[in-house]
């Protein structure tokens, strides 16, 4: 006989406070076996393609360990220190494109920029503001991680925890399955395995198109010879999850940028225009039908909701937590209301559904 709804609602309730309580009060220590977790889920649909293709489940798993750590070692020695001595650089660089921003419109429009103007002033101080408090955000960013996430512990844990977690995965959800309550576990499986879906449409498959998407854009912007090109291409794929946005921020910056540079060369200018345009296409028209299809996801207002509220919650493990946690709620809240479509007090007395 199952317990009543009122104890299990008890018990649910008490399991959701001792988890909330532990990650508020453990989270920097949590961390590196969230964030292992997670790249253990993201790679688990890769570990089963190689598993099929004949390797056994460790050998997929070192497979895929190796080519992590390569693309690791080359990302700390080129691309990081690069992208991050663009970003100072384009921080200090800053002030000089403000000023010939007001030039430009000076020589166009004198009266909007006279000088003692709104726009004068703005321009006057928005690049010395860029530039020191870009400065100061950066430093604070590297300062707070190292004594926040204790850098060395953990680039040493997550690889340990991400393969064990991988190699094991099958057998955990099998584990994980034999736990759950018998006369709820139908229910529960199909709960979570709209969420896994959910979560494989946005993590997974938004995840891939944010990495090829942000890797296009920073390629493609310094073969054209932009400025500045892998930081700004980092920043238009980091935003790609929320649609159009990351293509409108890329653009804007990365024009903006050209026209600093390659101004009266408009050649130059509409091919940097361009890599945005095709971007666009190649997002719409093959990365997205490709990798998310028609899956429902999670809405970007939810999503950055989420965000926002974990985040400043709970730091920076709340940002971690906040997509699983919204996509499960989510998926939660609609089987809820599909429950009570199918209730008393959806349909009333007649039992007839609303016209």
């Amino acid at each position: 006989m199952s317990l009543p709804a009122q104890q299990q609602a008890k018990y649910w309730g008490i399991a959701a406070a001792v988890f909330f309580i532990t990650l508020w009060y453990l989270g920097n220590t949590l961390l590196p076996f969230f964030v292992g977790a997670a790249v253990a889920y993201f790679l688990d649909p890769v570990a089963d393609w190689l598993e099929a293709h004949g390797l056994s489940r460790v050998m997929a798993t070192v497979v895929i360990t190796l080519c992590a750590v390569l693309v690791f070692v080359v990302a700390a020695l080129i691309i990081v220190p690069t992208m991050a001595e663009q970003a100072v650089n384009l921080f200090k660089t800053a002030p000089d494109i403000m000023e010939k921003l007001k030039t430009s419109l000076t020589s166009r429009f004198p009266e909007m920029v006279a000088s003692g103007s709104p726009v004068h002033n703005a321009l006057t101080s928005a690049g010395q503001t860029i530039q020191e408090k870009g400065g100061e955000l950066l430093q604070g960013v590297l300062s707070s991680a190292a004594s926040l996430l204790n850098i060395a512990m953990f680039f040493v844990v997550v690889p340990v925890v991400s393969f064990y977690l991988l190699l094991d995965w099958d057998n955990m959800i099998a584990k994980i399955d034999e736990l759950l309550p018998r006369d709820h576990a139908p229910v529960i499986r199909k709960i979570f395995g709209d969420i896994d879906a959910t979560l494989a449409s946005f993590v997974r498959g938004q995840g891939t198109v944010c990495l090829i998407l942000g890797t296009y854009y920073a390629v493609s912007l310094m073969i054209v010879g932009l400025n500045f090109g892998l930081v700004v291409g980092f920043i238009a794929g980091l935003v790609s999850f929320i649609p159009y946005v990351g293509a409108i921020v890329g653009g804007v910056l990365s024009i903006g940028l050209a026209l600093f540079q390659f101004w009266g060369d408009w050649w130059m200018i509409a091919a940097v225009f361009a890599v945005f345009q095709v971007g666009q296409i190649l997002e719409g028209n093959v990365l997205t039908p490709m990798l998310i299809g028609n899956s429902v996801g999670l809405h970007p207002v939810w999503l950055i909701l989420a965000l926002s509220v974990f985040g400043s919650i709970f730091g920076f493990i709340g940002l971690l937590v906040a997509v699983p946690l919204a996509a499960s709620l989510g998926v939660v809240i609609r089987y809820i209301a599909s429950q009570y479509k199918d209730s008393r007090l959806y349909k009333g007395l007649t039992g007839r559904d609303a016209p």
